[in-house]
């Protein structure tokens, strides 16, 4: 049984402690957040203790951290834990400077600790099952990938200003999926944004709206579309194109009913929001990290991964601005 430490009562620390609970391998020991009232709240739902993130960490009885924090926190956060012996999974991104997250990589591999980075969406059972088919070669060699991820409406302008920019923060997903789901890397991007949504984002000096293009070294392409805005809700699809055939995971609806008429054929929307959508995704990512601690197996999305998403961001960010392709730096 991993006695667990989490960092981080917000709405995403509150989807980790319903996975972390709910796993028979797994006890919340205790919680952490500068939001005493929110750390209390949540701690009690579960029976843990509220703590202060460094006494979780100097704590040799908790096994695992895992870190919900700040954005601006989780480099800091993830030496600290590696250095205490702690096994660690991490909410994307790394950090917001790939510099930084190059130094924290460097840290936490000398320590041997494992590190898993929370990129949930490979968890999701049908971009899974896209991945095994290719892998399989159920289409031939996988040529041309296209992912959307649109949101149904913007955060707030005072999210954007700390967020790092939208290819840190809500693309930085669809570069780990083009490289779980193409199995390497790009090695140029092409970026193109424009703030159409909410011209306070704008100001803001950030993008709602983008394009990239990602070219790989044997020629194959990968094309990201995002939006902060789809008024029909969460809007997440991929579709692989193979020399033998095509790949496609579709929208999760909110239900399956199909109604027929003469006036046309009518569905469900699709699920709202990443809460409804990923659910059962973050609840198979904290199995997958917990069977790899327990049986000493690697981790299945590394701190490295992480890494390469927060370089094809940077360059994304680059090409943006520049109108230029961006070699990536990984």
């Amino acid at each position: 049984m991993l006695k667990v430490g989490l960092l981080g009562a917000g709405r995403i620390g509150l989807v980790h402690a319903v996975n972390i609970a709910g796993n028979a391998r797994s006890s919340l020991a205790a919680v952490a957040d500068v939001n005493a009232d929110a750390a209390q709240k949540l701690a009690s739902n579960y029976g843990a203790a509220v703590r202060s993130s460094r006494d979780i960490l100097d704590d040799p009885a908790i096994d695992v951290v895992l870190i919900a924090t700040s954005t601006d926190t989780h480099s800091e956060l993830i030496e600290s834990a590696t250095a205490a012996g702690k096994a660690v999974l991490c909410e994307k991104p790394v950090d917001l400077s790939l510099e930084r997250a190059r130094a924290c990589l460097a840290k936490a591999s000398a320590t041997r600790s494992p590190v898993m980075i929370g990129f949930n969406r490979r968890f999701d059972p049908n971009f899974a099952s896209v991945r095994k088919a290719a892998e399989q070669g159920e289409i031939g060699k996988p040529e041309l990938l296209s992912v959307t991820s649109f949101d149904p409406s913007p955060p707030p302008v005072a999210y954007i200003k700390v967020s790092g920019g939208l290819f840190r923060d809500m693309m930085i997903h669809d570069f780990d999926m083009s490289n779980f789901l193409m199995g390497a890397r790009p090695v140029t991007v092409r970026a193109v944004g424009s703030s159409i949504v909410d011209p306070e984002i704008g100001r803001a000096g950030d993008v709602d709206t983008a394009v990239v293009t990602m070219t790989f070294e044997d020629g194959r392409i990968a094309v990201i579309k995002n939006s902060r805005r789809a008024v029909y809700g969460y809007d997440q699809r991929v579709e692989l194109l193979g020399s033998e055939g095509l790949l496609q995971a579709q929208n999760m609806l909110e239900n399956t009913v199909v109604k027929s008429t003469a006036a046309g054929v009518m569905s469900a929307k699709p699920t709202y929001f990443f809460l409804e959508r990923y659910m059962t995704a973050y609840a198979a990512e904290w199995e997958a990290f917990v069977s790899a601690v327990l049986e000493g197996r690697p981790m299945p999305v590394t701190l490295e991964d992480g890494i390469a998403a927060l370089a094809m961001a940077e360059a994304a960010t680059s090409s943006a601005r520049t109108g230029e392709a961006v070699e990536v730096a990984y």
